[in-house]
């Protein structure tokens, strides 16, 4: 238990993805006895699409000692190039990131808690919370069975079913406008890996790309739609529908976007995109929300999986620190609450701003956008410094 001792305390996590399995290492540092409850029946190491993680995310890595094994599973991102849709440069922005695929990333930190003592429980889906007349918190779970703590933390992302059990009358996350699609391909035509991420404006939707040093190429799009699509609307299309689609969408786009759209082969992920811009509370007497569960950002930012790190460092330095877990929550909430709404509220900025609407406002973009870059990477600068002493005693 990296030198600490047991402390007698009990803690549910709920959720096995990224903040759940970060959280339960510190909580055992903390001398807290965690068991994960994950709701897939078995891990999904392939599943889901890529992510950016950024300088303050992979600092709480380091803090676990775990940094250099997480960014073996991925690719670095040294910097990130704009162009539009003739292919016309625009700016550039610096980069320090890991780019790396979510299933393993899930992999790399449910093994790394696993070998640090933490129990996972697979098939484990959260059905309710009771808290008793004790405030002790007891879980109930779809297969019938059930589990007892002192505290309970949700891990369990945008659909959150402790967020839903606690908090039955909170607003559910919000459509940005945006629809959301990504894969991973191989195409000879494309330039060999240098660590850029190349993004294109384009004039009817986003496109960016990384090559990686092996030769796949991690793509995402962007287009805005105003109504939000259902779910089993998108996923009823086919990946040869969906691709015409895209092809039709960055027809008068540079090359080559079209080429690689052309070259995926495999499974071409599409979903419309949410956020939750702030929720009345985090916490209910012994039952807290962190990560995506609390505050989901839309992924214009690059910030959900850092800021859910960030979040289960902090969470659990005040369970350590503060005796009672309500008071802990508490605290906890009023120190992350600000800068994590602030990070939502500029992603949902960024991203209404990818597709202008006419050539004019595509024009003055192109004029602007170098002074945007220069005003964004002070801003992000701020973000990603976030840095937490974990050795630190808070108040």
């Amino acid at each position: 238990m990296s030198g600490e001792t047991a402390n007698g305390r009990k803690a549910l996590v709920v959720g096995c993805g990224i903040a759940g399995p970060v959280l339960a290492m510190f909580l055992r540092r903390a001398g807290i006895t965690p068991v994960v409850y994950e709701g897939r029946s078995e891990p999904g190491d392939e599943a889901g699409a890529f992510l950016n993680l950024l300088e303050n995310g992979l600092d709480v890595l380091g803090t676990l000692g775990i940094r250099e094994e997480i960014e073996g599973y991925g690719a670095p991102t040294t910097g990130m190039v704009f162009v539009n849709h003739h292919g016309k440069r625009l700016g550039e922005m610096p980069q320090s990131a890991t780019l790396l695929k979510r299933g393993l990333l899930n992999k790399g930190l449910r093994e790394a808690a696993i070998r640090e003592g933490v129990a996972v429980e697979f098939g484990k889906r959260l059905k309710d919370v009771e808290v008793t007349p004790r405030r002790q918190v007891i879980a109930r779970f779809e297969d019938g069975s059930e589990a007892g703590g002192d505290f309970l933390v949700g891990c369990d992302g945008i659909d959150s079913r402790t967020r839903r059990s606690i908090m039955p009358d909170t607003p559910e996350p919000a459509y940005t406008g945006v629809i959301g699609c990504g894969a991973f391909t191989r195409c000879a035509s494309v330039t060999p890996s240098d660590g850029v991420m190349r993004m294109t404006f384009g004039k009817r939707g986003f496109f960016g790309y990384q090559v990686t040093p092996s030769g796949e190429i991690f793509w995402f799009q962007n287009m805005t739609r105003k109504a939000e699509p259902d779910r089993e609307e998108l996923d009823a299309a086919t990946d040869d529908e969906w691709r015409e689609e895209l092809l039709h969408v960055h027809r008068h786009d540079h090359e080559p976007i079209a080429d690689i759209i052309r070259s995926t082969e495999g499974r071409i992920g599409r979903f419309p995109i949410h956020d939750i811009p702030s929720l009345p509370a985090w916490h209910e007497g012994p039952i807290c929300l962190i990560g995506d569960a609390a505050h989901a950002t839309s992924p214009h930012a690059g910030q959900g999986a850092s800021t859910a790190m960030e979040d289960a460092i902090v969470l659990a330095k005040y369970l350590r620190d503060v005796p009672d877990a309500e008071m802990a929550f508490a605290a906890f909430e009023r120190l992350r609450k600000d800068r994590v709404e602030k990070i939502v509220a500029g992603a949902r900025r960024t991203g209404n701003q990818k597709v202008p609407s006419n050539a004019l406002t595509r024009g003055l973009r192109d004029i602007a956008l170098p002074l945007f870059l220069k005003m964004g990477a002070r801003d992000a600068a701020r973000v990603y410094s976030y840095r937490v002493d974990w050795d630190q005693k808070v108040a």
